[in-house]
């Protein structure tokens, strides 16, 4: 159901059972998949290719204009994949020529007011919680969890299943598995709780607590603690990603643990 309120540009492509609240703007260069809900007052601009059941609540911008300088005008895209629930208020820029497109994958909730900027990678079952901001061009792997008003420089990495913490300035690369502190920006620990609500077994997580405790908590440079992960920690998917994303990193990870005291 499209209410007469809104406006549909002609060259938009619809698909079915799709409602569109009054109010909202939909431009002509658009893709709407079918089943999705757009809310009063939301705008989805030039470049957007959304996904079925996507929800995109008031006044949610969905492929906005770059923030970026450097943007002059090229056609890029928005592409979101299906059923995200998209809250008030929220932004997402659609690409620049560094990439071409900026990527939300499926079945993502962000909260209201959250800011995804040009060029951004955001996986599958993330949560990104209120107001939180992602600079150009970060990537952010599947199962990862933000926290409220936490803000991401441009170009960092962050892994799966890993967790920043609530007003987190993070402007390094965080691996997967792990929790960031706020205040520190250092390892405070896996991610046990999701890791566990996610179905990996106890003895894998042991393995990632293990992989985790050498390259965070012996006092080795990250370097020579990831050739120690490969000598003490049985071979796996989880451990190898640890290894790799640590030592391909181009920003460098978190600092390693140590105690508020300490800091």
């Amino acid at each position: 159901m499209i209410s007469p309120l809104a406006y549909v540009h002609p060259d938009a492509r619809i698909g079915a059972n799709v409602t569109i609240e009054p109010f909202a703007y939909i431009a002509g260069d658009v893709v709407i998949g079918d089943d999705c809900w757009i809310g009063p007052g939301a705008v989805i601009h030039d470049g957007a290719r959304i996904g079925k059941r996507c929800k995109i609540h008031t006044a949610a911008s969905i492929s906005c204009l770059p923030q970026d300088l450097k943007f002059a005008g090229e056609k890029t895209t928005c592409v979101i994949g299906d059923d995200n629930d998209i809250r008030e208020y929220v932004t997402v820029s659609r690409g620049t020529s560094s990439t071409g497109t900026t990527r939300i994958g499926s079945n993502n909730l962000l909260m209201a007011y959250v800011h995804v900027a040009h060029d951004c990678i955001l996986g599958d079952r993330c949560v990104i919680a209120n107001r939180v901001s992602l600079a150009g061009e970060v990537h952010v792997g599947d199962w990862v969890v933000i926290g409220g008003h936490a803000a991401i420089h441009q170009w960092v990495h962050i892994g799966e299943h890993s967790m920043v913490q609530g007003g987190a300035l993070l402007s390094q690369d965080l691996p997967p598995y792990v929790i960031v502190r706020n205040e520190s920006l250092r390892f405070a620990g896996i991610n046990k709780v999701g890791l566990s609500r996610r179905g990996f077994t106890p003895e894998r997580i042991a393995e990632i607590h293990e992989a985790c405790r050498i390259l965070f908590q012996s006092g080795l440079n990250y370097m020579n603690g990831c050739d120690e992960v490969e000598r003490a920690v049985p071979q796996s998917i989880e451990r190898d990603r640890l290894v790799e994303f640590i030592r391909t990193s181009k920003r460098g990870i978190i600092k390693p643990y140590a105690s508020k005291q300490e800091d």
